[in-house]
């Protein structure tokens, strides 16, 4: 058998995404804040891209939009020639995208063309640097502290914990335990080695290790250190009851009789009333189970909503949040050069300089319009929401925005992530408003959403004494025409984090 070189042609399809298509799905798919940092940067990076000074975010979408319709489609459809056939999902989120006006609102066509030559150009940077470099004007805020004096950080639970060993009297070799334990914390205060592990890394004995940990024990919040649950608790339990040697004891052998609330149990094991048992029970609820939540961080979500709905007398209006977005234009200075003498090499690069800052300027504008599209369907899907409340939500599925306004499921999945939206009912993530559907006993089906907050709200108005079982959940429900089968009742309390009934009980 002979080998041989042999040339085949081949034709097939494959899907190309050029660095401009990348750029744009990423900036769809940003949050207002990392689409404020993302445009800095460029502004940064690229010196053919510039803020317009003193210019504001006035101009309504209606305005957007005219720039949309007005720009001009040839460099959109060079960017759709490059990828002819390929069937690209994300391809339609630059759909009628066209390219918005690169000079300054105001600004005659003729002013822009005023020549500016190179001795002006460094005239102009000389009195810059002359301007920055001496104190014409005064700072008012010369007598303020520096800005370095100002900022201030909380107290990490490693730091509170290893500050207080320092000032304990302890050998050597507990001290070296001690700071061996601290470091091996986690966020709930609990240790996450053994203590045979602590006696290699801080070379001591165990007994050195376990009066270590008594030590971190015995600190400020009280029950650090513990390896467990149980042992936590019963730390809590000598140091805030001294004078009872037996809640220790309670705790380690009867805590999931508490759980279960199983007073009999506890009575009948440690020969007491069943009223003493329910004493204990309410003494231990006083204690901190994770002695380190305090010093975990700050653990709250700061939110910027990047869409804002409000109601202007009958009508629900939509404004985007442009809070810090500048308005960018591209350099006239650096179309200028380009058409100067030069060097191939430096014009070539000017132009992709160029390129990309007008490709940036179109996609921002582009998400603008496709995120109000977004907002718009989904307000229009989901009116009886916005007027009476998350009971009136209804399913829907990505698809239903997609088909209405004419784009790809994933450029939908893109526009509603890691965005929110603002309205008189409360903050939501657009990904909120697409629920599964619940069926109803009569009419139209009811979306999940809607029945995770009937739940909440029939277990909130419940009798804490006789708390309601799912079984008794579901015939509730239906007098809210909801069917609902008892484990997908089940299923629901549990992702909200609602106890069942025999834990909701109050017996005092």
């Amino acid at each position: 058998m002979a080998l041989e070189l042999k040339q085949n042609l081949k034709l097939s399809q494959q899907l190309v995404i050029t660095p401009q298509l990348q750029q744009a799905i990423k900036l769809l798919q940003l949050s207002h804040m990392d689409l404020v940092d993302q445009i800095q940067q460029e502004l940064v990076d690229n010196p053919a891209l510039e803020e317009i000074p003193g210019a504001t975010h006035d101009e309504t979408l209606a305005e957007t939009l005219a720039h949309l319709d007005n720009e001009n489609r040839k460099d959109q459809a060079d960017i759709v020639e490059q990828n002819n056939g390929a069937e690209s999902m994300d391809v339609d989120i630059f759909k009628d995208a066209t390219a918005p006006a690169t000079t300054e609102p105001g600004v005659q066509e003729g002013d822009t063309k005023e020549k500016m030559t190179e001795e002006d150009w460094n005239k102009l940077l000389e009195t810059y640097s002359q301007g920055s470099s001496t104190k014409s004007t005064v700072n008012r805020n010369e007598d303020l502290p520096p800005i370095e004096n100002t900022l201030s950080t909380s107290t990490t639970l490693i730091e509170h914990l290893a500050w207080q060993v320092q000032m304990q009297l302890c050998t050597d070799a507990e001290r070296r335990a001690a700071n061996v334990i601290v470091m091996n914390l986690d966020d709930r205060g609990y240790l996450t080695i053994p203590l045979e592990v602590v006696c290699e890394e801080a070379d001591c004995e165990m007994d050195d290790a376990e009066g270590a940990q008594m030590i971190i024990q015995s600190l400020e919040p009280i029950g650090c250190g513990s390896l467990s649950l149980e042992e936590c608790l019963c730390v809590q339990a000598k140091v805030k009851h001294p004078e009872d040697p037996f809640f220790a004891e309670i705790i380690t052998n009867h805590l999931g009789d508490f759980e279960r609330r199983n007073y009999q149990a506890v009575a009948r094991a440690m020969d007491m009333d069943q009223e003493d048992a329910i004493e204990y029970h309410k003494m231990l609820q006083d204690f901190e189970p994770w002695p380190g939540r305090a010093y975990s961080g700050d653990d709250a979500r700061y939110i910027t909503p990047d869409v804002y709905v409000f109601k202007v007398g009958d009508e629900w209006q939509i404004v985007q949040n442009e809070d810090g977005l500048p308005k960018l234009r591209i350099s006239s200075y650096y179309q200028r050069v380009l058409q100067s003498d030069g060097s191939a090499e430096e014009k070539k690069y000017i132009k992709g300089k160029l390129e990309s800052a007008d490709f940036l300027i179109k996609s921002i504008y582009k998400r603008q319009a496709t995120i109000y599209k977004v907002v718009k369907s989904i307000m229009d899907k989901q009116r009886d929401f916005f007027d009476g409340g998350v009971e009136h939500l209804k399913p829907m599925i990505l698809r239903d925005i997609a088909d209405e306004i004419g784009v790809h499921e994933s450029t939908v999945s893109r526009v509603t992530s890691n965005k929110y939206l603002q309205c008189p009912q409360g903050i939501f993530e657009l990904k909120y408003f697409f629920n599964a559907a619940i069926s109803q006993v009569h009419g139209e089906d009811v979306a999940a959403a809607s029945v995770k907050a009937r739940i909440k709200q029939i277990i909130g108005a419940e009798n804490p004494r006789k708390p309601m079982s799912d079984a008794a959940i579901v015939k509730e429900l239906r007098k809210y025409n909801v069917d609902c089968a008892r484990r997908t009742v089940a299923k629901y309390r549990e992702g909200m984090g609602i106890l069942s009934s025999s834990k909701r009980k109050a017996l005092f």
